[in-house]
């Protein structure tokens, strides 16, 4: 079978998954729970099956010839603008691709134990569905327009799963706050390609095809936007794109109360779509911002400072949800600044590596969840390893990979990006900086993470001894009735859970092997089978022209070996401090939060960023709001209405005028014309003897007329 041909059902499979099951739930139909459970995970699942077809038949193909476009159909062509519904295959898609449709299949699988019991189940499955499409469109797009589609798509799923259970207001009011916050973004991503086809158009070579833009790039050099280059000001524009999908600073206040949704919808959007969307593209794009220092020190930049702050916000947040939240923010910054390096290949390893563990976290989340029967303070739980045993080691297992600790993914992954970093700090002194920034990331990223398992699974048990039915609010809808008669003691969830856990677990512990730094490479002797994989994507005779990617061999093997025992040694601290601290002596961190309360209250609140945007943006719009309502009832309105009855006063003058002079006239002649009528009738009288006299009495008068 030619995969290839056949990888447009990649994405077509999803949406008609979620359309029979969107039906099936419109329809109200009763259909058992494995017809949903077939028609839903069978199409992620053949989706994943094509996306290994491709992978298979593109290795075989020469590293120059794997590019290939499936044209499908024109959707518009409009003079110098023409797109097609086409799907790009290459190595960075078909990654993509292998990444969204195998960790979504076994999201969809945990969400059948997950999910059993709420009502809409066919419509959560149908949502799933669709929004697997959308980031499988996005990946695979051709052109910038079908991936803005894609682009859009993601962010209205994300909108529906987040407020799924819209009956709790703050559950909608967390989808709206997503759809809006994302709206920024898309401006701006829109803006960007705006700008970059009008540079094109300009240069005589208007598209909005990857490859055509790749091809042309060149003419872009030199176009100056003001006091910038239109490649610095189109690059910047899409990263501002970027930040809000992926929830970089400053428009990441989404994703944290993106956790409103079911589990299952913050482990797919953490781990496989949505928030790797913006990585993607600049992974997409990475010829353009490779001719662009300037973008890309503002990518490394933002993702640096991002990674940090993040970091920093967990260590004091309580809800076992946040803490994962603030944990993908800070590692979307990792990724970030992995793309900014201009070793693109980096980034994409670490969004790879990171969904199997942040997916494995999530669902074990919410394993634990579902254990604490929706309790989800972690300072109420404790000694979970003894009761929940393969959500424990699944979790710390992927702790340890996001922590950094060899030899586990997270530690190859997010080690390149540090030794890429400091790399680049030969070329700009800036780059120094953010290693220094990120290396601090990574260690609050140890700590505040084995804060959450040392609380959690370790000591003693504290939760509740009951569930009281007025306590059902704090509960998801979906499962008010049936936590009142689980026991109350934790318990190892369903094997659809625990399974999926040990498969991502797994994933986590071996997934790096397929990127090996160079130095371990070398004392191994394997190649890093990743970088190779991507090199035909981000090949780029510029980077080469500016001496990126050959600092590492100049600094020395020596540097970089240093390099990765001050990464572990930071993990380590981090994680001996957390475990010390809360297992072993909490009255320390007690006594901390009495003496430094305010800065306490200040990180557990998010630094306020979310009061600062309500005061500056949310209020100033809504007071701006009631000005223009103010405006339009006092203003509008009032000249409308004045226009309104100055018109029916006229009317009412012209209806008078009518009324008394013209059918006054007309009316009057009618009556002299009716009066003459009845007097002259009064000589007809039919006799022939009167006639004769008047017409006797006539010839008199006209006699004595001419007589006299």
């Amino acid at each position: 079978m030619n995969y290839i041909r056949y990888s447009y059902l990649i994405p077509l499979l999803p949406l008609f998954g979620a359309a029979v099951n969107g039906f099936l739930s419109y329809a109200k139909a009763k259909v058992p729970k494995w017809f949903t459970n077939v028609v839903a995970c069978g199409a992620i699942f053949a989706s994943f099956i094509i996306s290994c077809g491709v992978f298979y038949q593109l290795s075989l193909l020469e590293p120059e010839a794997r590019s290939i476009t499936i044209n499908w159909f024109t959707w518009f062509d409009l003079a110098a603008l023409k797109a097609n519904v086409a799907f790009l295959i290459d190595p960075l898609s078909v990654v993509m691709t292998l990444v969204v449709s195998g960790v979504g299949f076994l999201i969809h699988v945990y969400s059948i134990g997950y999910m059993a019991s709420d009502p809409s189940y066919k419509r959560f499955f149908s949502y799933l569905n669709l929004f697997c499409f959308a980031m499988l469109t996005l990946v695979l797009a051709d052109n910038l327009l079908l991936m803005f589609v894609g682009w859009e798509g993601v962010g209205l799923c994300s909108y529906l799963l987040i407020g799924f259970w819209f009956e709790h207001k703050p559950n909608a009011v967390a989808g709206m706050k997503a759809f809006i916050v994302n709206r920024i973004g898309d401006l701006g991503f829109l803006l960007g390609v705006l700008v970059l086809f009008w540079g094109l158009y300009a240069a005589g070579h208007p598209s909005v095809t990857f490859i055509d833009i790749k091809a042309n790039a060149h003419t872009l050099e030199g176009v100056m936007m003001g006091p910038y280059t239109l490649v610095t000001v189109a690059c910047t524009l899409l990263f501002v794109g970027a930040c809000g999908k992926s929830a970089q600073l400053p428009l990441y206040v989404w994703l944290p109360d993106a956790m409103a949704g079911p589990t299952p919808v913050s482990a797919l959007i953490h781990a496989a779509t949505m928030v790797t969307a913006g990585v993607y593209m600049i992974g997409r794009m990475n010829f353009l911002y490779s001719m662009s220092p300037a973008a890309l020190s503002i990518v490394a930049t933002v993702g640096a400072a991002t990674a940090l702050f993040a970091a920093v916000i967990g260590f004091a947040q309580k809800d076992i949800k946040k803490v994962l939240a603030y944990s993908t923010v800070s590692q979307l910054g990792y990724m970030f600044l992995g793309m900014g390096t201009g070793i693109y290949s980096a980034g994409i390893f670490h969004l790879v590596t990171h969904a199997f563990f942040k997916a494995c976290l999530f669902l074990g989340a919410g394993s634990v969840i579902l254990g604490m029967h929706h309790e989800q303070n972690i300072e109420k739980m404790g000694g979970l390893k003894d009761h929940m045993p393969i959500t424990f080691w699944t979790f710390l297992l992927a702790t340890l990979a996001l922590a950094g600790i060899f030899p586990l993914a997270g530690f190859f992954s997010k080690d390149e990006i540090l030794w890429q970093a400091f790399s680049m700090g030969q070329m700009k002194w800036l780059f120094y900086i953010l290693w220094a920034v990120a290396l601090l990331g990574a260690l609050g990223t140890a700590f505040y993470m084995f804060r959450l398992v040392s609380l959690a699974f370790f000591g003693k048990l504290r939760t509740r001894r009951e569930v009281e039915r007025n306590e059902a609010d704090a509960l998801d809808v979906s499962h008010k009735v049936e936590d009142l008669h689980q026991p109350m003691t934790p318990q190892e969830q369903a094997p659809a859970i625990t399974v999926v856990l040990v498969i991502l677990a797994a994933l986590s512990v071996l997934g790096g092997f397929l990127g090996i730094p160079h130095a371990l490479g070398k004392l191994v002797g394997a190649p890093n089978l990743f970088e190779r994989w991507l090199e035909p994507v981000f090949a780029s005779p510029i980077l080469r022209k500016e001496g990126v990617g050959g600092v590492g061999h100049a600094s020395g093997l020596w540097v970089e070996y240093l390099l990765m025992l001050v990464s572990l040694l930071a993990a380590a601290g981090g994680i001996v401090l957390a475990v010390w601290l809360y297992t072993r002596r909490k009255d320390i961190v007690d006594r901390f939060v009495a003496k430094f309360g305010f800065v306490y209250k200040v990180v557990y609140n998010k630094f306020y960023v979310d009061e600062l945007y309500d005061i500056l943006f949310v209020r100033s719009l809504l007071k701006f709001n009631d000005f223009l309502k103010a405006f339009d009832q006092k203003i509008v309105d009032g000249l409308v209405n004045a226009a309104a009855s100055l018109g029916v006063f006229w009317a009412a003058v012209s209806g008078w005028c009518d009324s008394f002079f013209v059918d006054g006239a007309v009316n009057m002649v009618a009556e002299a014309t009716i009066d003459s009528g009845k007097k002259l009738r009064k000589i007809q009288t039919g006799k022939i003897q009167h006639y004769f006299y008047i017409v006797v009495f006539g010839l008199i008068v006209l006699l004595f007329w001419r007589v006299f």
